[in-house]
């Protein structure tokens, strides 16, 4: 699993830098967006997001476990790694991008002016309402969801979550994992208000509410069910294919409808479901793949996983930074991405390795206050997908 985490963080980089070339967001650069762009970034859209909520309700599983099932340790436990970080990335981390947007937009005032007088001031300054929480919207919602499962398992029985988990468990580890998972998104994106667009506004996000708490919880019970475990197992491979079938859809509806171009109404539904499609599908298949061919550990793998969160936290206020920088330098194309996404992943790592020394920020930045001692790699347990 810490594989799949890695690898779902760095393609999401990729994905913040591919914004800057399609006419979705950001649009720092001058040069204008890039035709075909946005159809491999429509490869990871729909899915990208509910992979990492499930991946996060994997690992809140494993550290429930650590704690032996005890609610309040888990909670507090969560509480400050997610809250701490949470706080210093709003107040310190964040800030700098909505005033590199308010300076493009002829904001005057230098920053130390910005944070004393409008940065937190809950209002609007020019076009831009301050202050925002940008890419750490994320960490909100996990923080939302973290909570609202402990305050659950703390009103509820242990007979009554034996028995929700139970038949939850007894309907998915079946031949309904697939069909059921795609018919859940669809009716979540299809029928509710925004659809696919999430608003990262914690109380109108109604649809990516129902949709990422699924999946955190999806995630949750993966960890602790050897049936489910054995149901991806068996059916990844269709998943994988249903997978790819869903984003030859999606992108033949990005070459036809490019841009901002609305699909024509007798499309919509069609697009709706194959997104649908391309979402539960490819999160499951990701699941089996990771679970068949990545269960193995190596030197790397704890360093890369530590310096997942801080690099998250780092990524998208060095990509604006050098997306303005690079904006009026005549750059075409290739070179810009070829800078941002150099500049991202260094800078990002950067992040990591000086905060990872420093013991007062490392809780800073979503690390534990003392760094974990070294220790020998062995090969991993045997997963369930690794007998098919």
């Amino acid at each position: 699993m810490d594989w799949l985490r890695i690898g779902a963080f760095v393609l999401l980089i990729f994905y913040h830098v591919g914004y800057n070339f399609t006419p979705w967001g950001y649009q720092t650069p001058t040069r204008g967006p890039v035709s075909w762009a946005e159809i491999p970034l429509l490869g990871l859209s729909p899915w990208r997001l509910s992979l990492l909520f499930a991946i996060s309700g994997y690992a809140s599983s494993a550290l429930l476990a650590k704690d032996r099932g005890n609610t309040g340790a888990f909670f507090r436990s969560r509480l400050a790694r997610l809250g701490i970080p949470l706080i210093f990335g709003l107040i310190v981390v964040v800030p700098p991008q909505p005033y590199m947007g308010l300076v493009n937009s002829g904001y005057q005032h230098d920053y130390i002016y910005y944070m004393l007088h409008d940065a937190f001031s809950f209002q609007k300054v020019r076009y831009e309402y301050v202050p925002r929480t940008m890419h750490l919207w994320f960490v909100v919602y996990l923080l939302a969801y973290t909570a609202i499962l402990c305050a659950v398992r703390a009103a509820l029985p242990q007979s009554w979550r034996d028995g929700i988990r139970n038949g939850v468990e007894k309907v998915l580890a079946s031949w309904a994992l697939l069909p059921l998972g795609v018919l859940f998104v669809f009716s979540v994106r299809e029928y509710l208000p925004h659809g696919w667009t999430d608003m990262h506004s914690f109380l109108n996000d109604r649809a990516a509410h129902l949709h990422y708490g699924a999946m955190f919880l999806f995630g949750f019970l993966l960890r602790q069910s050897e049936p489910l475990r054995q149901a991806i197992a068996r059916q990844w491979k269709v998943a994988a294919l249903l997978a790819v079938l869903g984003f030859a859809w999606t992108a033949s509806d990005a070459y036809f409808y490019p841009g901002n171009i609305r699909t024509p109404p007798e499309w919509r539904l069609a697009f709706c479901f194959s997104k649908s499609v391309q979402s539960w599908s490819t999160v499951i298949a990701l699941f089996g793949i990771a679970d068949r061919f990545w269960n193995y550990d190596s030197k790397w793998r704890p360093t890369l996983a530590e310096a997942v969160f801080p690099v998250y936290i780092a990524h998208q206020t060095i990509m604006v930074f050098v997306s303005y920088w690079i904006r009026d330098k005549g750059l075409t194309a290739l070179p810009e991405f070829l800078i941002l996404c150099g500049s991202v992943a260094g800078g990002s790592w950067l992040f990591y390795l000086v905060g990872r020394e420093i013991g007062p920020l490392r809780p800073l930045i979503g690390l534990k206050r003392e760094r974990p001692a070294k220790r020998d790699v062995t090969d991993g347990p045997t997963l369930a997908s690794s007998a098919t």
